[in-house]
């Protein structure tokens, strides 16, 4: 993926990129370029060859390589429709979700074995993970003990995270991680329009390294979107919603989202492991689950693994 996008920043003329959208280069490149004289920068592209018909062909004949490990995720991973997988997000272009009840998206992460698990890749190639134990054991971090659900204040927890717990991992991770943006708007509960509240989340938006994963995000890690595709069907549906997502803490107490309640000025969306539905807790409360969520950087290759539990993605 990384190799095919360096060869398409590479300067060849516009006729080139059309030619091969046709389909109709590698079987007479000369038929576009018929003269050898013409010669491109090629100092960008990973290519070896300066002369344009040489290159064309050298580009088609990579393009139709089969992308090899040691690459990114999406050249490890396939795409699916239905299912446990990554699925092509319908609501942001170039985004890809983790989908279903057991995707094979573990990843080794600050030296935690299978220890986090992939939310997303986003359109910039970073890729979104989320720690899938609790950091809050001794049940004494609050989401904000100012009694307001605005995440930028800072907020305690935003603090905490962005300092004592950014400290804490390796310096091989805070490596690879990288400060991105976080959709933090209000969303209304109980509502049952995922477009609008993901457009209600967009609205506000905070810039750091570690934060929480979004209502939103929860919602579209299930695969059954005709039942469990809003706030409202879930908890309607709670019966059979938890089968179909794979974002299930091990404690089961309710943990935080990054998601403030539109409703409350002190609330935040949680949701209860036990049924994975949404609840709104004040934000003084200290005895939610934490899950800590950060950004790798588009970077990062993968060097092995399949992405399962006990064989997950490995990184560097």
């Amino acid at each position: 993926m990384k190799r095919i996008k360096k060869i398409l920043k590479s300067r060849i003329s516009i006729f080139v990129i059309t030619a091969l959208l046709f389909g109709t280069i590698g079987a007479s490149a000369a038929t576009y370029f018929p003269s050898n004289d013409v010669t491109y920068d090629n100092s960008e592209s990973g290519l070896k060859s300066m002369n344009v018909q040489e290159a064309i062909d050298e580009l088609y004949t990579a393009c139709k390589k089969e992308p090899t490990a040691g690459d990114s995720i999406l050249d490890n991973t396939d795409i699916v429709t239905s299912g446990d997988g990554l699925y092509e997000d319908e609501y942001e272009d170039g985004k890809y979700t983790y989908k279903g009840a057991s995707p094979n998206n573990y990843i080794t992460f600050n030296n935690e074995t299978a220890g986090w698990r992939i939310i997303s890749i986003n359109s910039d190639g970073t890729i979104k993970i989320m720690r899938m134990t609790n950091i809050n054991t001794s049940n004494n971090i609050s989401w904000n003990i100012s009694n307001s659900n605005n995440w930028a204040m800072p907020a305690t927890l935003n603090t905490y995270l962005n300092e004592t717990y950014y400290i804490s991992l390796t310096n091989e991770a805070q490596n690879q991680i990288v400060s991105a943006t976080y959709n933090i708007g209000a969303v209304t509960a109980y509502n049952n329009d995922l477009t609008d509240q993901i457009n209600d989340e967009n609205s506000t938006k905070w810039k750091g390294k570690i934060a929480l994963i979004t209502a939103s995000e929860y919602i579209r890690s299930n695969s059954n979107q005709s039942s469990c595709g809003t706030m409202s069907k879930i908890n309607s549906n709670f019966s059979i919603c938890p089968s179909t997502t794979w974002i299930f803490p091990k404690d089961y107490v309710d943990w935080w989202t990054l998601s403030p309640d539109a409703g409350y000025i002190r609330n935040v969306h949680h949701v209860n492991p036990g049924y994975r539905n949404f609840g709104s807790g004040n934000v003084n409360e200290n005895y939610l689950v934490i899950l800590p969520v950060t950004t790798l950087s588009s970077d990062i290759k993968i060097t092995g693994g399949t992405g399962t539990q006990s064989d997950p993605f490995q990184i560097q």
